[in-house]
């Protein structure tokens, strides 16, 4: 991998992860793309542009490097978390996480992710490495069809068709599983197809492409109705619990079209970005800011109502909910940008220290 593109990789990575922060603060980087609607189908994209096409031949490494990269990291979050949510119950009598037990610790992560709701974000991880290793089994079955207009059109019945899947099919664990796998591998896929076969074959970044992202763009947000709760999540979709509205293929194109804004948005800021410190850091630890943020949301709601002498209300759907949004809301997303961001600096040096050999 070239110098150039790693740090493009790394820029988009950390696009994506402003873009999961921004959501979880009710506003929306791009205008015409509202929160929630396409932040996660760019993350799978990015482990598809950087999947390499040697583990096909050795699953069992890519399965042990998956375990050590995403699920070790997990289980040492859950712990913290555990201790962390005790301390929380211990201090305001709210207990916000499931029960503490084995299934909620080692089986919940794989199904919705949401048994700690301080960290609930990190939901994403467990789902990430079902997929990679779903996409790794898939490319393996599929090297008898070499074709890649074959495996492209296989992926996308699978993309979309996970939504019309868990319709028919019902919201149950089982079916929701599925229909995340689905989507997910689809988009995989996608960032892998993008690297092969396109990026240096085509320019997809031209102003006529623009213009018709967004002239496209413009004829979804005719289904948006993400101005109100009563009115529906129109664009945005809640792909963990299976939420698409009545939404079918909407939410799939929505998510096609602002992975090429976040493309082509990388491709324009890179000059001017790439040598900012600050961006390489975020890009490097988006999986601790993954884990953090809605944490220190959390605590900068706390330090905000100690100040001004109120008592804070706290269940367990307030995680997400901050003090004063309309004035505070951007100074939320700065700090915890920040704060989450060195924090992931500061836990990566301790690791290398500890383990360097």
């Amino acid at each position: 991998m070239d110098k150039i593109f790693s740090d493009k990789i790394n820029l988009l990575k950390a696009l994506a992860i402003i873009l999961v922060v921004s959501g979880h603060l009710e506003f929306s980087v791009f205008g015409m793309f509202p929160p929630y609607s396409f932040q996660l189908a760019l993350f799978f994209f990015i482990s598809g542009m950087l999947f390499k096409e040697k583990y096909i031949d050795d699953a069992k490494t890519y399965f042990l490097k998956r375990v050590k990269s995403l699920l070790l990291p997990y289980f040492g979050y859950e712990i913290v978390y555990i201790i962390i949510t005790f301390i929380v119950f211990y201090f305001t009598g709210k207990f916000l996480a499931e029960p503490i037990t084995l299934k909620n610790f080692f089986i919940t992560p794989f199904i919705n992710g949401h048994q700690l709701k301080l960290c609930a974000p990190l939901w994403f991880v467990p789902q990430l490495f079902l997929t990679l290793i779903c996409f790794l089994f898939l490319m393996k079955f599929l090297r008898k069809f070499p074709d890649k207009y074959f495996k492209f059109i296989f992926f996308a019945i699978l993309g979309f068709g996970a939504i019309p899947f868990i319709k028919y099919f019902g919201n149950n664990t089982l079916t929701l599983v599925i229909m995340k796998l689905m989507f997910s591998t689809f988009f995989v896929y996608l960032g892998y197809f993008y690297v092969k076969y396109i990026r240096n074959n085509y320019n997809i970044f031209s102003s006529k492409w623009f213009f018709i992202v967004i002239v496209f763009q413009s004829f979804l947000w005719l289904f948006n109705r993400d101005f109100d709760p009563s009115h529906g999540i129109g664009l945005s979709y809640v792909l963990v619990w299976g939420r698409f509205d009545d939404q079918i293929i909407v939410p799939i194109l929505t998510a096609i079209t602002g992975i090429w804004v976040s493309l082509y948005s990388v491709e324009i800021l890179y000059p001017y970005f790439k040598d900012i410190k600050f961006f390489k850091h975020v890009g490097d630890t988006t999986y601790h800011i993954m884990a953090n943020h809605t944490f220190v949301m959390f605590l900068i709601t706390g330090i905000f109502y100690k100040i001004i002498g109120e008592k804070m209300y706290i269940n367990e759907d307030y995680i997400y909910g901050i003090y004063n949004p309309v004035q505070t809301t951007y100074l939320y997303f700065v700090l915890v940008m920040v704060i989450c961001t060195y924090l992931g600096v500061f836990q990566k040096y301790i690791w290398k220290k500890l383990f360097r050999k």
